[in-house]
């Protein structure tokens, strides 16, 4: 086909649908505003040592997973070391008050066993939640790489906030308190998140963790293979500084150095609704819908602590831990009180080598609303003062103190520590508010949260992880949808 298609963002999202519309004949060029491409796929290194900014933890990348059969189609399987969690702990969650620690394992049957014998009384009622937790997912026929049916309705429970679908099958407050411990993976907000999105993530997870071996920039460069081998290209350094629409088309995309990319056939934006809006001509869009856009309903942000620990000091976990000071937290994580911040977080040793005894590097993720840097809003990064770095180092010190209480002589194993906040994640994401998973799902005002792909610019398309579902299902599983938008190819069923 030889046709060209400019993508803005070079994240997850960006640089999956670069790669698709590579596979149907396209050649991408993919615009990243950051030095290195990919997003929340982006690595960094601090005294010799790689961490990974935001994808920790991987779901739908075992054998016939959905991500997976993505991969595999594009051609990124065999390029990419990953290792699959401890079958018998996907995951952990450790209650601090009662000194309690849940060892999750994965599969459908396992994980309601696994609770069944520690909550006897609710073992019939956990077989029902997890067959309801599969049974949402299967309404999502995406999530299963199947053409979808637009005429199937959803069953009610499909838009029930999430904490009153566990309370629907689950009597026991404890037990509700810990099956809510993935909200930090999807912005959960008590009356407000959808029990599908609930189900999707859970089930995405307890059907098989994976984790990168060496870092999460393997998928992003593989990626741009991909692209680069049909002729495209990523450039990374290309912050767009204006969409150009004239007469219901775009006419060019300019960057911030002054070039100005014009010959596309399309274009597709990966980008955060409002940024979009921030970027485009005002007469690209209809008022009314640029309001829409700009004022939709985001997702917390989050502070993250990436210490690097002496050498055999703090054991290597082969799962994704979570935190939390006691029960009855789960659903408070956006609130924000300084003298007991933060209440929880979610923790993880990455992974250096497929097989090791001990953790080199300790990356800590705890949910945090903007309010809490609100007053540096102003401030550019390298640049925010005295003050912000000693708030900064207090937040740090609370993350430490408690992880010392898990591990004891935590602080002492501690080599070098850096932070990130919620302003880090809005100026390398242009996320408003330091959105940590873009627009927020709203059961409330669901039609009002739903973006479609198409726009009433006509060779303009939307992508990214706003759209549908966020993260490593969600940007991939929209990238198929943008491209078929895009090309016009039937994609799903190739594969």
């Amino acid at each position: 086909m030889n046709k060209t298609v400019l993508i803005i963002g070079g994240g997850l999202g960006g640089l999956f649908t670069g790669a698709l519309l590579a596979k149907a004949g396209w050649r991408p060029v993919v615009l990243e505003k950051n030095r290195t491409l990919g997003g929340g796929l982006q690595t960094f290194v601090r005294a010799g040592e790689q961490f990974e900014t935001g994808m920790h933890i991987l779901g739908g990348l075992r054998e016939g997973g959905c991500i997976r059969r993505i991969c595999d189609f594009v051609g990124i399987t065999d390029k990419m070391r990953i290792a699959a969690a401890d079958a018998d702990c996907m995951d952990s969650i450790t209650y601090l008050a009662p000194r309690l620690t849940y060892r999750i394992p994965e599969g459908r049957d396992a994980f309601a066993a696994y609770f069944g014998d520690l909550f006897p009384a609710e073992r019939e009622h956990l077989r029902d939640y997890v067959d309801a937790l599969y049974r949402l997912a299967d309404e999502v026929d995406m999530f299963y790489l199947r053409r979808s049916d637009a005429l199937r309705p959803h069953c009610e429970e499909f838009l029930v906030p999430a904490d009153a679908f566990i309370a629907r099958y689950i009597a026991d407050e404890r037990l509700r308190d810990v099956l809510a411990y993935m909200n930090p993976m999807y912005g959960g907000v008590k009356g407000h998140t959808p029990a599908y999105i609930h189900a999707l993530i859970n089930v995405l997870y307890i059907d098989g963790q994976s984790r990168f071996v060496g870092g999460s920039l393997q998928m992003a460069e593989a990626l741009r293979d991909v692209i680069e081998a049909a002729g495209g290209r990523v450039v990374c350094g290309a912050e767009v500084s204006a969409i150009a629409v004239e007469e219901h088309a775009v006419k060019y995309v300019q960057t911030l150095d002054g070039t100005r990319y014009d010959r596309a056939d399309a274009y597709v934006s990966t980008l955060h609704p409002a940024e979009l809006v921030r970027l485009t001509s005002p007469e690209a869009f209809k008022k009314s819908y640029r309001t829409r856009l700009a004022t939709l309903p985001n997702t917390y942000s989050a502070f993250t602590a990436y210490y690097i620990v002496r050498p055999q000091s703090v054991p290597y976990l082969n799962h994704t831990a979570y935190y939390q000071d006691d029960y009855g937290l789960v659903w408070e994580h956006g609130a924000y009180d300084p003298a007991t911040w933060p209440r929880g977080f979610m923790f993880m040793t990455p992974a250096d080598q497929p097989q090791q005894q001990w953790a080199r590097k300790v990356i800590v993720n705890a949910i945090m609303p903007f309010s809490a840097v609100e007053r540096w809003a102003d401030t550019l990064t390298g640049r925010r003062g005295s003050e912000y770095e000693a708030w900064k180092a207090q937040r740090l010190e609370s993350i430490t103190a408690r992880m010392e209480r898990l591990f004891p002589n935590f602080r002492a194993a501690i080599e070098h520590a850096y932070t990130s906040s919620p302003l880090t994640i809005r100026d390398y994401y242009h996320t408003p508010q330091g959105a940590l998973y873009g627009v927020r799902k709203d059961c409330d005002d669901i039609m009002r949260t739903q973006i479609p792909i198409f726009t009433k610019v006509r060779n303009l398309f939307l992508g990214g992880q706003s759209i549908n579902l966020h993260g490593i299902c969600g940007a991939p599983l929209t990238a198929i949808q943008t491209a078929e938008a895009v090309s016009g190819e039937r994609l799903l069923e190739q594969m």
